[in-house]
């Protein structure tokens, strides 16, 4: 083996021992995950568990909300779970319609489904369904990140017309202010 040869497999094993290092330290799904709600006043309210166990290609995973954490309030005829501040009310909306339950590296889709609330401010009576909010989720070496998103809950007022693909699509989500909203990010980790 000549030297260029040689430098050329050292690089390339170096660049592999890189990627595997990468792979092995990357965030894994597997497990039970402490799902958190972020202020932006800076603080973190955990609300339940997020638990992943594999499933062909992909994880299946059971959302675990900590009911103590909430409070009721019946709005628009309904009881909802809600988290409360001073300024805002946000209420966790759950998916009518089924859901796959499943979650891949690269597909979050079902879990932000899992994951929708709609806000108002306290003096506010009834649930203002356009008042929603969506959680976009990025995975990170760290663990899953979400960033709310407006959406309007009222498309999901009736049954989609697919059941498997989730309604809201990036086209049915709008962005908003940063930290216009009292919960300005999730994590689950």
């Amino acid at each position: 083996m000549d030297i260029h040869s040689a430098a050329l497999s050292r690089m390339a094993m170096g660049v592999f021992v890189l990627a595997w290092t990468a792979v092995a330290c990357a965030w894994e799904f597997e497990g039970t995950r402490t799902l958190a709600m972020h202020t932006r006043e800076g603080q973190t309210l955990i609300i339940g568990t997020v638990e992943f166990v594999p499933e062909g290609d992909r994880y299946r995973f059971t959302l675990n909300l900590d009911h103590a954490r909430f409070t009721d309030h019946f709005l628009s005829m309904k009881e909802f779970k809600c988290l409360e501040s001073p300024v805002e009310i946000q209420c966790h909306v759950p998916y009518p319609y089924p859901n796959r339950g499943t979650v891949s590296a690269d597909d979050l889709a079902w879990l932000e489904h899992s994951l929708l609330f709609l806000f108002k401010a306290p003096r506010d009576f009834g649930a203002r369904l356009w008042n929603g909010l969506y959680y976009h989720m990025t995975l990170t070496d760290a663990g899953i990140v979400g960033t709310p998103e407006a959406i309007d809950l009222n498309l999901i007022s009736a049954p989609p017309s697919d059941p498997s693909i989730p309604p809201y699509g990036i086209n049915e989500r709008g962005e908003i202010a940063p930290d216009s909203r009292w919960f300005n990010g999730l994590s689950i980790r």
